[in-house]
């Protein structure tokens, strides 16, 4: 069984999908593991230290030549994979919805393509939610991207000058990376408070020292779908809270947006007529600009400003903080394949629940059940 690590194509992607460390665990389970030359150097890694854990490193043909499983960050182009063997397995975030063209040039191929992506929030596949482990530092970094556009400091502090007040600090959407944010602006002094579709969300809020912001005696206001995931909401409710945010957003210097809808559109949840209200010098951080912002005006890749508001809208947040990012993202992988692995066999053999939850392609086709119906 050989694994192949590769280098990522994806223009400003410096994560690697696989460690030193992890690429020792699978030498561990019997697996020869190969790494492309430069894989991990955006990341703090260098080739020596993948050698030293016992992998082979070398050009991109060599690595490639004769693989059973390709790890990737992002999905690997199609053509760019030749020498695997027949069927091989392509386990990465593979952007499904986003990159259907790709998928199908997977299918194409013969090779079945696995998306982490798609991986089903059970309890037992908790080690290996890609989008949980990068998310949390997203949320993380998020507050220091906002920290860092933001003209004044977050804590109080009282001097002999005087005093200067706390940032205040407006979370909207508590997933992971809502509930780091909220943790992070504490941790910096600011004055938090959150808000979410999601009624269960309002205890965790709280416990983490913030306010709960949440609209009140709107029906159907729960917000939960499947997999913890939050839903569309109705008219009535998307009326209700763009009251609230509206009066609520106006007092606040920093608000970071996190809401996102597995395969749609990100939601619209700050309108250019709320950024007008903000004092000048707030900064808008939106997580969700790459599916489409979360934010009017926000823009994928820049920092932009409308009424003098920043709105901070950075592209692969995770990557920022590539070597964390990266070896939990490598452990998310490792924790995956070997939970399937078959010592006998020497090969991971996925069960039913999770090998069609994030099985993309198998024999030439499109099996995924998601994806079909798209």
């Amino acid at each position: 069984m050989k694994i192949a690590i590769v280098k990522e194509q994806a223009t400003g992607e410096r994560r690697v999908a696989g460690t030193p460390e992890t690429a020792k665990k699978f030498i561990g389970l019997g697996a020869q593991v190969a790494v492309e030359s430069g894989a991990g150097v955006s990341a703090s890694i260098a080739d020596a230290d993948y050698a030293a854990a016992g992998a082979t490193v070398g050009d991109r043909a060599s690595v490639l030549d004769g693989a059973d499983i390709v790890l990737g960050v992002q999905g690997p182009d199609p053509a760019s994979l030749s020498g695997v063997k027949p069927g091989a397995w392509i386990v990465a975030g593979l952007n499904p919805f986003g990159e259907r063209a790709r998928v199908d040039a997977y299918a194409a191929a013969g090779l079945e393509a696995l998306a982490m992506e798609f991986m089903p929030r059970i309890t037992r596949a908790q080690s290996m939610d890609i989008l949980s482990s990068q998310s949390n530092l997203s949320g993380y970094k998020a507050v220091l991207d906002a920290a860092g556009e933001y003209g004044k400091a977050f804590p109080m502090m009282m001097t002999a000058a005087g005093t200067v007040s706390a940032a205040k600090a407006f979370i909207m959407g508590v997933g992971v990376a809502g509930l780091q944010a909220i943790a992070t602006a504490r941790r910096l002094g600011a004055q938090v408070s959150a808000t979410d579709v999601r009624a269960a969300t309002k205890e965790q809020i709280e416990s983490l020292g913030a306010k709960a912001i949440f609209v009140e005696k709107v029906a159907g206001i729960e917000g939960e779908g499947t997999g913890g995931y939050a839903t569309e909401m109705s008219d009535e409710y998307k009326a209700a809270q763009a009251e609230l945010v509206s009066s609520h957003i106006a007092k606040q210097d920093i608000v970071i947006t996190t809401a996102l809808i597995p395969g749609r559109p990100a939601p619209r949840l700050i309108t250019d007529a709320q950024i007008a209200t903000m004092k000048p010098g707030s900064v808008i951080v939106d997580l969700a600009v790459e599916q489409g912002g979360n934010v009017e005006g926000a823009v994928a890749g820049e920092v932009v400003e409308r009424h003098g508001v920043k709105i901070v809208g950075h592209r692969n947040v995770p990557s920022r903080l590539a070597a964390d990012a990266s070896a939990l993202f490598a452990r998310n992988l490792f924790n995956f394949l070997s939970a399937f692995w078959d010592k006998e066999k020497g090969a991971p053999i996925l069960d039913e629940e999770i090998g069609n939850a994030i099985r993309l392609t198998q024999g030439g086709k499109i099996v995924n059940e998601r994806l079909l119906a798209s």
